[in-house]
């Protein structure tokens, strides 16, 4: 996958190209390792948007696994991407009370002040 493909492949899922990816290119060709950044993003475009899940739903998952791991930024990503997606606030808020079951009140904060933020940047 040549550069300006990724790129416009985050900017259809994200509307931007996140830092981070910006930042993976710059060194994969600092580092003359360009067939490697093609590799991986060939594995997750595979496994992320070929997979029978649909944007919105693979959004959602997105974004629950990463407030379940605790991963503020990348989660952020995927709750904007999520709404997006189609996805309705109402559904974030579900996520949401699902991580209360499994990480508790932490997790449950962490995804109400993002969703709380991703409303006020909508």
């Amino acid at each position: 996958m040549n550069p300006e493909d990724l790129r416009k492949n985050y900017k259809d899922l994200f509307g931007f190209v996140p830092e981070a990816i910006v930042d993976r290119l710059a060194v994969g060709k600092e580092a003359d390792r360009m067939d490697a950044i093609g590799a991986i993003e060939a594995w997750r475009e595979e496994l992320l948007h070929r997979n029978p899940l649909d944007r919105k739903t693979q959004q959602l998952v997105h974004f629950a696994l990463l407030i379940g791991a605790g991963q503020e930024r990348p989660a952020r990503l995927h709750a904007s991407a999520a709404l997006k997606a189609g996805a309705s606030v109402r559904e974030l808020f579900g996520v949401a009370e699902t991580a209360a079951v499994t990480g508790g009140m932490p997790a449950f904060s962490l995804a109400i002040a993002i969703i709380s933020d991703t409303m006020k940047s909508a």
